[in-house]
């Protein structure tokens, strides 16, 4: 009998969605979340009865021991917001690296894990202070940030070092299948409230109008059905020990605003494009700016090559469109914008 696959962090944005593509399958799924008030809009999903909830805090050793106990698979999803956070070491950086080192513990002390598939981020790709116009792929490694100068790119990139030499470090009879996948920013449809933090922070400001500008702001996106999509196709296609950037296209935060303005016509969107100058003033008052940030990424661009996990793992993108729209009328029709 196959047992449950354990889906870290499934309360959030890519977590829930992850579920829901299982679910889909026929899998069973032993969901963990932090506080399981925060999981229960995954009882509605189809196929639920094959739904578990169970707490467990990565930080936590002991409830990591017991979710682990049992399960076929490992999705690990589970990681920390950078948005907004006072203290990146604290807040950020450490539950993503010792959170992921208690799971291979808690893996190891169980014994049994087939696969483990693993959500990384193309923040664990992309150094710092590259050129404006470059592309990325996955032999790109974040190897240059620090917790003042890139607290989510230390996390993300330490993180998957952490498990990739965990992976290597066994011998091929106990080495479990690994493979990590390495999303852009996330977009699309949203199952709570909370998952307007996040990647989807940037649509939440449009839906706001909190402030009521646009920002010169070059995004990589990708849709969160297309994310779950490819983790779960990670677990049986592609080459073990994979690295998959999961990206579709790119645009400015006008286009972006343009396309919402065009398909939710009735509602305001923001019309002021700041230029950089105004962008600093702004990152003076504003909680989720910082002058720096501004300096390398307002008016800058980069790309990602996504060619591998359109090879490897069969994807096909849903339009970009649909994922910006997506997401803003997901938010707006369940009251929350």
């Amino acid at each position: 009998m196959v047992g449950p696959v354990l889906v870290t962090g499934a309360a959030g944005f890519i977590g829930s969605h992850v579920v829901r593509e299982l679910l889909s399958q026929g899998r069973s799924v032993r969901a963990t979340v932090r506080n399981p008030v925060n999981a229960e809009f995954l009882k509605q999903l189809p196929g639920a009865e094959n739904l578990e909830i169970v707490q467990m805090d990565l930080l936590d050793r002991g409830t990591v021991d017991a979710a682990v106990v049992g399960c076929d698979d490992v999705i690990h999803c589970a990681a920390a917001l950078y948005v907004g956070v006072k203290d990146a070491q604290k807040d950020v950086v450490d539950p993503s690296i010792q959170g992921t080192q208690n799971l291979l513990d808690a893996i190891d002390a169980a014994g049994g894990i087939s696969r483990l598939i693993h959500t990384s981020s193309v923040a664990a790709v992309r150094r710092n202070g590259t050129k404006d116009g470059q592309t990325f792929s996955n032999t790109d490694w974040c190897d240059n940030a620090t917790v003042d100068s890139n607290a989510y790119g230390l996390a993300k990139a330490g993180a998957e070092r952490l498990a990739r030499d965990w992976v290597a470090s066994k011998n091929e009879a106990e080495r479990p299948r690994y493979v990590s996948i390495n999303p852009s920013i996330v977009f699309g449809p949203v199952m709570s409230k909370r998952h307007l933090k996040g990647s989807m922070t940037i649509l939440d400001h449009l839906l706001k109008r909190k402030p009521p500008v646009l920002l010169k702001m070059h995004m990589n996106i990708v849709d969160v059905r297309d994310v779950a999509t490819a983790h779960v196709r990670a677990m049986t296609e592609g080459a073990d020990g994979g690295r998959y950037i999961v990206f579709n296209a790119s645009m400015w935060m006008p286009q972006v605003n343009a396309v919402l303005r065009k398909q939710i016509p009735d509602r305001k969107w923001p019309r002021i494009v700041l230029p950089k100058s105004l962008s600093y003033v702004l990152s003076i008052f504003h909680p989720q700016l910082t002058m720096s940030w501004v300096k390398h990424n307002i008016g800058t661009s980069c790309e990602y090559d996504s060619s591998p996990a359109n090879q490897d793992l069969g994807m096909e993108w849903i339009p970009i469109e649909d994922s910006i729209v997506d997401g803003a009328r997901s938010a707006i029709e369940a009251g929350w914008r």
